[in-house]
């Protein structure tokens, strides 16, 4: 069997699978999601087993730290993807939610129900607890899924996904509920892209290069996941101690994430007292300034920005600071730059976090908190499938509910349409 028939193999016994899954109970998924969390637990040494051979391939490759970092596993992640799975399963199951229901004037009641989309493909690079969040939400939602991971994370989400397949099917879940494609070979991508009649939607996770690939060559919808050059812009009148800890955690906490901090945007007035302070926390945590005119004139060990810096997604201890001449500039360059999927304002002026939150564009805006909680987890939806930045059906973390659709179901009592 080649290539092409055994994806196309793959996408028609998920499609079989959907069919069953979506009439599922919420018991019976909720059992098979308990069981998944605790057989990660239990299965932690061979998960990073398996993880060490990607790491040490990663390594051979030169693979850039911040890349090594998002690959590797650690007793503390799995126990935390086995947590994120947990808390999908008490989550509220929407399939089969009434909607908006009202009577027309003929006495037919007219709603809406949720319903699962169908099968779910997952393009997606180097973080192995993708296979699992990913696998845990299209469950719950009813949606069978097809996984295809970034050959550096091979091993791991092979492991990851065997793992949680052979549970499901022991709970009743329908065979290929979970479905992983484990060939390496990039052509895999292309195949499942032409497949829109077995598959219903394509959300891609990773890099640039990745969801441009997928973005033009699929067939299917995409809901697209987008780079996050995310900026914090810390105003005249912020609290120093606040804006401090905000910023620090923002850039620093997890640098490789797509919801940490690249640009600091900070108002002239407070520049000379806030910026030398957070300089020299940034830069005793490793973290490289690339700094405008202005900043440069007030810091040491910094390098000046290029234009090309103000639309880099670092995705490192890197970060690029301007001084801004009030929050009109600041949005304007916001505007011109960012890629729409976190912005924060640092301010105890009620108007200007009024005028920040409604005039800004992105998928998360934030007052007074660290873009690094733009996630489905900290925001109360469990676990996510990514962060979108379309504008379509969802935006934002994507929990369960942005996993269905609506169909209309209408309730009648002989009611025909006359004229």
């Amino acid at each position: 069997m080649n290539l092409k028939e055994s994806i196309q193999g793959q996408a028609k016994e998920a499609k079989k699978a959907a069919a069953t899954l979506s009439r599922c109970s919420t018991q019976v998924k909720n059992r098979a999601l308990l069981a998944m969390a605790d057989a990660l637990e239990k299965q932690c040494r061979f998960l990073l087993e398996e993880n060490a051979k990607d790491v040490s391939a990663g390594k051979e490759k030169g693979l850039a730290l911040p890349l090594l970092e998002r690959l590797m596993l650690s007793p503390k992640r799995i126990s935390e993807m086995a947590t994120g799975i947990l808390a999908v399963a008490a989550l509220p199951d929407p399939v089969g939610e009434m909607l908006n229901m009202t009577r027309r004037p003929n006495g037919m009641q007219v709603g809406q129900m949720r319903v699962p989309i169908g099968v779910i493909g997952i393009i997606y690079e180097s973080r192995p607890n993708v296979t699992a969040d990913t696998a845990a939400l299209c469950i719950k939602s009813g949606n069978a899924v097809i996984l295809r991971g970034g050959s550096e994370a091979i091993f791991s989400n092979k492991a990851i996904a065997s793992v949680l397949e052979s549970v499901g099917k022991a709970c009743g879940l329908p065979p290929h509920s979970i479905t992983f494609i484990e060939t390496t070979d990039r052509q895999a991508i292309f195949e499942l892209l032409l497949l829109s009649d077995l598959i219903d939607l394509i959300i891609p996770r990773g890099g640039e290069g990745i969801i441009r690939t997928v973005v033009e060559n699929s067939r299917i919808p995409v809901m697209k996941h987008d780079k996050g050059i995310c900026h914090t812009y810390v105003t005249a009148s912020a609290d120093i101690a606040m804006a401090k800890k905000i910023v620090f955690n923002a850039k620093a906490q997890r640098p490789s994430t797509c919801n940490a901090m690249e640009t600091l945007l900070v108002d002239r007035e407070i520049a000379p007292l806030f910026l030398p302070a957070i300089a020299k926390q940034l830069q005793e945590a490793g973290v490289a300034l690339r700094v405008c005119p202005d900043t440069f004139k007030l810091l040491e060990n910094v390098t000046l920005a290029t234009e090309a810096d103000w639309g880099t997604e670092y995705l490192d201890l890197i970060l690029s600071i301007k001084i801004v001449d009030g929050i009109k500039e600041a949005m304007a360059h916001i505007a011109r730059y960012g890629s729409a999927h976190s912005e924060a304002i640092i301010t105890a002026d009620y108007s200007h976090a009024m005028r920040f939150l409604n005039e800004v564009d992105a998928s998360a805006v934030f007052i007074n908190a660290s873009t690094r909680l733009n996630d489905g987890y900290e925001l109360g939806l469990g676990a996510e499938m990514g962060i979108s930045t379309s504008r379509i059906h969802a935006r934002g973390p994507m929990g369960l509910e942005a996993l269905t659709c609506n169909k209309f179901i209408i309730m009648g009592e002989g009611q025909i349409r006359e004229g």
